[in-house]
């Protein structure tokens, strides 16, 4: 008997999911990715955390008792019930015994979060009650799990004590990733918007996928036809790209574009999803289009999880004329938050003029003192901006340089931070 690949297998349980969940959702765009951050402070009150540890819980709802050692067998689902979910918590508990005192409220209210977000993702998940590794500058971090494979984590207190990171530390933070968006349960998403909002919490990072099961006309190189016409321009202005996979042999498979920018909080990923997940050997003809917010230069609200499709079509006139053969939508703008762009450009004009001054300060000063003429101007002019500098117009480049320095006749001079 031929054995299956198992890359073609798991890919198969995913596009059948998607497919399901397109034949009876009104939405036709998929959550794929989802973080947030919540202030320690908003979570539940938890307590004395040694008063809570020493009541070893000693049956279940049905009255049975379950032997301690026999907790962490128990059948994926088993703790997504909160009545028996004590059982999961006394477990992390009894592992917080390894981690000094301070941790301890931490990691219980770390618990909760991850209780909450387990009950929207459903039965198939469950809270891993061992205390591991954090990520992202985060100490320590609580996995939530499908079939005993991690999907997403909370994370608690932070790994440094810098001034940002004691911040951090108020904080938990909850990471969804895919495979925990594509199989939760019917309603997962408004749920989990409703624990944000609980909760006051701040979206991070969501990303909303258009997926083309039978491809799409053109292909790839009509979506970089698109892109050479003007259709993904923004407001005049043309974004960023870029290219990956194989584009230029006779069999070109494995391709993203990318257009648009992280550093602006909005990027979207034509690719080639069924290579992804099927191999090019497979041709299977599947694209996503997948717009990714972040929260760097934007607010994200939680309507983007109950509203995906709106908050798709209005990235752009682009996003909303492939939307329009799928569904009506209501096209809702997650637009840059002037405040934070002022704050980016600025900073990233004065650390452009300290590298100057500091590094290349001597070269600079001797070619505006002795070359002849208009030659330092058209030195300045032929060169293109510094690569952290190219995201922001003209205009906001003239306004950072404006505010951070004083007037020429009192002589120029950085303003401090």
């Amino acid at each position: 008997m031929t054995r299956l690949n198992p890359l073609v297998l798991d890919g198969s349980t995913v596009k059948l999911r998607l497919q399901a969940d397109r034949a009876v959702s009104p939405d036709p765009v998929h959550v794929d990715w989802v973080r947030f951050t919540v202030q320690r402070r908003n979570g539940a009150n938890l307590g004395d955390i040694d008063a809570v540890w020493t009541d070893s819980p000693q049956t279940t709802d049905d009255g049975q008792g379950v032997p301690v050692d026999e907790w962490a067998s128990q059948p994926v689902g088993y703790y997504a019930n909160s009545t028996r979910y004590e059982f999961v918590m006394w477990e992390i508990m009894r592992n917080l015994r390894e981690l000094p005192g301070e941790h301890h409220t931490a990691a219980i209210q770390a618990a909760d979060l991850g209780r909450e977000v387990v009950e929207c993702l459903g039965p198939e998940f469950r809270l891993n009650p061992e205390i591991r590794k954090g990520h992202d500058f985060y100490r320590h971090r609580l996995s939530i799990l499908r079939a005993d494979v991690e999907v997403g984590w909370i994370g608690f207190l932070a790994s440094g004590d810098s001034p940002r990171q004691t911040a951090q530390s108020a904080t938990l933070h909850c990471n969804l990733f895919g495979a925990a968006c594509t199989f939760g349960q019917s309603g997962w998403r408004d749920k989990l918007a409703d624990v944000i909002d609980q909760r006051e919490g701040v979206v991070t990072r969501v990303d909303l996928a258009l997926d083309y099961f039978d491809g799409l006309p053109g292909g790839m190189a009509g979506i970089v036809g698109e892109y050479e016409a003007g259709a993904m321009d923004v407001r005049g202005a043309r974004p960023a790209y870029d290219q990956v996979g194989r584009w230029l042999e006779s069999a070109p498979c494995s391709r993203s574009f990318y257009f648009g920018s992280k550093q602006a909080g909005k990027q979207t990923n034509v690719y080639e999803k069924g290579d992804q997940l099927f191999g090019p050997e497979a041709h299977d003809p599947w694209l996503r289009v997948e717009l990714r917010y972040g929260n760097k230069l934007r607010v994200i609200p939680s309507d983007a999880l109950r509203r995906p499709g709106d908050f798709f079509a209005g990235a752009s006139d682009w996003h909303a004329a492939k939307l329009a053969s799928f569904a009506s939508v209501n096209p809702q703008a997650v637009r840059q938050t002037k405040r934070l762009q002022g704050q980016t450009v600025e900073a990233e004009v004065s650390r452009v003029v300290r590298w100057a001054r500091q590094t290349a300060g001597a070269a600079i000063a001797a070619l505006a003192r002795f070359m002849p003429g208009d030659g330092f101007l058209d030195f300045a002019h032929c060169r293109t901006v510094p690569g952290r500098l190219q995201r922001f117009t003209e205009s906001d480049l003239r306004g950072a340089f404006n505010r951070l320095f004083t007037p020429v006749s009192a002589g120029p001079a950085l303003v401090a931070g």
